[in-house]
């Protein structure tokens, strides 16, 4: 069973609000706030001018961007250094949209040529990534640790000290839609509804022969890194993608999910003792609870789809110190 709760959005800016306020850390909660975001799309003019403003209410505070950060490399890099100047770390972990070859992208590298590209960069900007080794977040003192879990994995307070682990998955077309037994049937589904992924013509997968075998790869270099943490270790698992299907099932088109993810991590976060999981890619921001263990999506999304709803983005997340149940807050302030 997942339970799901919808966090509020971001109030806006301005002197004094309940936001402000809610940003000014407690006594209680000394130390760095752990905080997330994805799906930045800094291509549109005003997703980009949101990341301009955004900052962190403490210089301590860590801030995760699970992928989709934008198509082109000079996009990428400019909202990546901006957002590196104003957190103490920076974990980078790369979506779909990084990964295309875009007609109208100077840079003309394909596959994994690519990835190395954009890891080598965020290394010269000092940003984290599924290359490096994993960071351990500390926690903020006094704030009661675990207590309260909700499962093996699953933890309430202050959360540290916790194993950041930052992965680059993929997906291998394996969630299909209800009824598929193939891929060649879903993908036949999803042409029928006209919502087939820019992927297919965008992101490559060179050298390896398809996007699943490339997948298959990086799903095995992940898994041993994660075995070979000290037993006990709590980890936060951060990629793009979801780690299980649950989250796809609210899809307006079930066959879009063959896009978003790999049965193959089910059981990734109770394996790897996950005490969050942070995402993206679905443009549904939102929490749920799925076998103990809160599944949170940080994404911010397209203008088209954050303007409908009734208040202004809540980016980034609040990942630990867990916020109360029904509270969820944005963690930073734009504007």
């Amino acid at each position: 069973m997942s339970k799901v709760d919808e966090g509020p959005r971001m109030m806006p800016g301005g002197a004094e609000s309940e936001g402000e306020k809610l940003r000014k850390p407690s006594p209680e909660l000394a130390g760095p706030k752990l905080l997330a975001v994805s799906d930045l799309h800094v291509g549109f003019a005003e997703n980009r001018e949101l990341v301009a403003k955004l900052h962190s209410g403490s210089i301590a505070d860590w801030l995760i961007v699970a992928g989709d950060v934008g198509e082109f490399a000079a996009d990428i890099e400019w909202a990546l250094g901006t957002l590196r100047e104003r957190f103490a770390e920076v974990i980078w972990v790369p979506g779909n949209h990084e990964l295309w070859t875009h007609r109208r992208e100077p840079l003309t590298l394909r596959g994994v040529e690519r990835y190395e590209h954009l890891i080598a960069m965020c290394r010269r900007l000092g940003v984290r990534t599924p290359e490096d080794p994993y960071l351990t977040w500390p926690g903020a003192r006094g704030a009661g640790g675990a207590g309260g879990s909700r499962g093996a994995g699953g933890s309430r307070g202050a959360g540290g000290p916790l194993v950041i682990a930052p992965l680059f998955l993929l997906y291998d077309y394996t969630f299909l839609p209800d009824g598929a037994t193939t891929r060649a049937e879903a993908l036949e589904r999803a042409q029928a509804a006209g919502i087939v992924a820019n992927d297919e013509a965008m992101l490559h997968a060179d050298p390896y022969p398809s996007k699943e075998a490339w997948c298959a790869a990086r799903l095995a270099m992940a898994a041993d890194r994660l075995a070979a943490l000290p037993a006990g270790t709590r980890t936060v698992l951060v990629n793009h993608f979801p780690l299980v299907r649950e989250p796809t099932r609210v899809l307006r088109y079930p066959a879009f999910a063959q896009w978003c993810g790999t049965v193959r991590t089910a059981d990734w976060p109770r394996r790897f003792n996950a005490a969050a999981v942070v995402y993206g890619h679905l443009h549904i921001p939102r929490t749920i609870w799925h076998d103990g263990i809160r599944h949170i999506e940080v994404s911010l999304g397209y203008p088209r789809e954050w303007r409908r709803r009734a208040k202004p983005p809540a980016i980034p997340r609040q990942i630990f110190p867990e916020p109360v149940p029904g509270q969820d807050r944005p963690g930073a302030a734009v504007g």
